[in-house]
């Protein structure tokens, strides 16, 4: 097969949850223990970090993974979803899978995992593993695809693990309450093993502590430190921000998002704990690290900038956690703004949208996935908050219009899903 060929058969032979939704959900951890027996137990011939969380995880995962680049080690990193291309989802120090890998690993062993019928999630979980130990990778930094307690992900014993932030997102799969996805969340605690939380609230704390009293694990809650790293920070004009730190240093960092600050928060204190660890060797790494993020690990989708003039930025934020920062900024842009719009079906839409600005110029779209909201649905729901635009029954289309309505000095975004900003990427690589 071709790896074209390998990637219909992987989409069309197992259950993609960014295809398909819930129906591509399994509970439990039988097909994970099983392709892990089978592959002899990858995963452990590496150290691991766990990342979980409701918001943030991909920023965090990618930047401890940049900082441990920095620090001289060969790094896996495994992500989900891919925005251009799946080989995006596995990464060994910012190089994507080859090819042939993904194309050899079906074809040597689809005879063992067929008869297991495993979710997509569950297969390239194990392919992952597999890749990072048959090259040896020193430190592989793992982003929980899902929850946490029965996520696949969770057979690994990681030296650390982090839990970014929790808010309500996924309930059909996780609970409706807050300390419901905490617990799934902190499924990933580990005995003995320390535990960085990035947030938390009254809600949460409570279930946090006690995992972590459980487990025997050292918690350490990065938000309330008395030493908290991030006092502020701020937008560069030439992109990423500018972040002051209690102890007065100063320095870049390579993403600019206004939930940033909070993500680097949280980057910083496991990191320190890294370095407690004697794991991170020299105190250069973190700034190196944390200053190039993109460049050492190819992420995509935070408030990337694609133009200048105009101002054009798309973003992976999907949720009401994200859009709590994403609304703030995007009301800080230029007068005239203009914002393509899209969902997917197992999101908040009426609480999204009624963060979304008034003063702005709607180009309603949907993502080409089966599971995006009817682009007719988005445009009745934007009606009931005051929100008014066209209708574009693609991402492209829609960013095209935006684009040529646009003088100079507007501002236009692109988001509402990672989907829509998969979409948009897709179609300007390919130019």
């Amino acid at each position: 097969m071709t790896y074209q060929e390998t990637l219909e058969y992987l989409y069309k032979s197992t259950p993609v949850f960014e295809h398909v939704g819930a129906s591509a959900y399994k509970e439990g951890l039988y097909n994970t223990q099983a392709l892990d027996a089978f592959f002899g137990h990858p995963h452990q011939a590496y150290k691991t970090i766990h990342i979980a969380g409701t918001n943030g995880k991909g920023s965090c995962s990618h930047s401890l993974a940049a900082i441990l680049q920095a620090d001289g080690y060969k790094v896996g990193l495994y992500t989900s979803p891919h925005i251009i291309d799946f080989k995006e989802r596995i990464r060994i120090n910012g190089k994507c899978v080859e090819e042939s890998f993904v194309i050899d690993f079906v074809e040597n062993y689809r005879s063992f995992f067929e008869p297991l019928h495993p979710s997509f999630f569950e297969l390239t979980t194990a392919m992952a593993f597999k890749y990072f130990a048959d090259n040896q990778v020193d430190i592989a930094v793992i982003e929980v695809g899902l929850g946490g307690r029965l996520d696949c992900t969770n057979i690994i014993t990681p030296i650390l693990s982090v839990i970014t932030n929790i808010s309500l997102d996924h309930t059909q799969f996780l609970g409706t309450t807050l300390a419901q996805i905490a617990e799934e969340k902190a499924g990933i605690i580990k005995p003995g093993r320390p535990v960085v939380i990035g947030e938390s609230c009254d809600e949460t704390i409570s279930v946090f502590l006690k995992h972590a009293k459980l487990n025997h694990s050292q918690i350490i809650f990065a938000e309330d430190m008395t030493e908290k790293m991030v006092v502020s920070s701020s937008e560069n004009i030439t992109g990423g921000r500018h972040y002051i730190l209690k102890d007065g240093v100063c320095f870049d960092g390579d993403l600019s998002g206004d939930y940033q600050e909070k993500n680097m928060n949280t980057v910083l204190v496991a990191a320190r704990e890294l370095h407690n660890m004697n794991l991170i060797r020299k105190e250069d790494s973190i700034r190196m690290g944390v200053s190039n993020v993109i460049g050492l690990t190819g992420l995509l989708g935070r408030w990337q900038c694609l133009s200048k003039q105009p101002y054009v930025v798309c973003d992976t934020g999907h949720n009401s956690g994200g859009w709590n920062y994403l609304a703030k900024q995007i009301a800080r842009q230029a007068k005239n703004k203009r914002i393509v719009f899209g969902m997917v079906d197992d999101k908040d839409l009426d609480e999204v949208m009624s963060m979304l600005p008034v003063d702005a110029i709607y180009y309603w779209t949907q993502p080409s996935t089966h599971r995006a909201f009817p682009v007719e649905k988005i445009e009745q729901c934007g009606k009931r908050y005051g929100l008014s635009g066209q209708v574009f029954h693609n991402v492209i289309t829609a960013y095209h219009h935006a684009l040529k309505d646009a003088s100079l000095d507007d501002f236009i975004f692109v988001g509402g899903s990672s989907y829509v900003v998969a979409d948009l990427l897709s179609e300007l690589n390919r130019k």
